[in-house]
């Protein structure tokens, strides 16, 4: 059995956001083709995500330096202690399933507090004398994304930074497969953002065969 995490970033719900509509599509086939495994939904805009700030820094010193957790501050202990059940958590699993639109070419802030939490050095990667190098080898990870507008090719192309990001943190843990799913161009050419969204569910519903 698989443990899968489906991280959402969207404020709305699939009714509203083509993304969200993929990723319940992908979910629904997902299950349907391994039932046997557990999917766990992370709605980051319902959850406590603690931004590192200065009692996280004030906390991981002290706890670098041999104090007890016990001897953090209750704020140290709070936010410490949430970022490394997240980190625990996202280590535990074997797949995961991001889910984001593209906002300003990039993805809701959220997201970033989320990674930021999971970038954990002895749990999702190491320092070594050769330079970092990722501990989840045998994890792999989906990004379904929905922008507004064309860029997967043209003038565009360059400006998306969001799945970027997300592939550039996947492959710093050492994830060796990262797919992306896109649904494009709907904002763009709005006569055809019923047929874009549909077309982005079937893609969804036959992957989450497969992955």
């Amino acid at each position: 059995m698989s443990t899968v995490l489906y991280i959402t970033a969207h404020p709305h719900d699939e009714t509203t956001s083509f993304s969200l509509a993929a990723g319940k599509s992908f979910v629904d086939s997902y299950r349907e083709s391994n039932p046997n495994d557990e999917v766990v939904h992370l709605d980051l805009y319902k959850m406590n995500i603690p931004h590192i700030d200065a009692d996280v820094f004030s906390g991981w010193g002290k706890l670098r330096s041999g104090s007890q957790f016990d001897q953090l501050s209750s704020e140290e202990q709070a936010k410490v202690g949430r970022l490394a059940e997240l980190t625990d958590q996202f280590v535990a699993a074997d797949k995961y399933v991001f889910v984001t639109p593209l906002w300003n070419f990039s993805f809701p802030p959220v997201m970033k507090a989320y990674l930021d939490s999971i970038c954990t050095a002895g749990k999702t990667f190491k320092y070594t004398e050769q330079g970092p190098v990722g501990l989840l080898g045998d994890k792999k990870a989906l990004h379904i994304q929905a922008r507004g507008g064309v860029y997967s090719e043209g003038p565009a192309a360059d400006l998306e930074m969001g799945h970027r990001y997300i592939q550039v943190i996947m492959n710093f843990f050492g994830i060796p497969s990262f797919e992306g799913l896109f649904i494009e161009g709907h904002n763009q050419f709005p006569d055809r953002a019923e047929a874009i969204k549909q077309e982005g569910i079937e893609k969804a519903k036959q992957l989450g065969k497969t992955f």
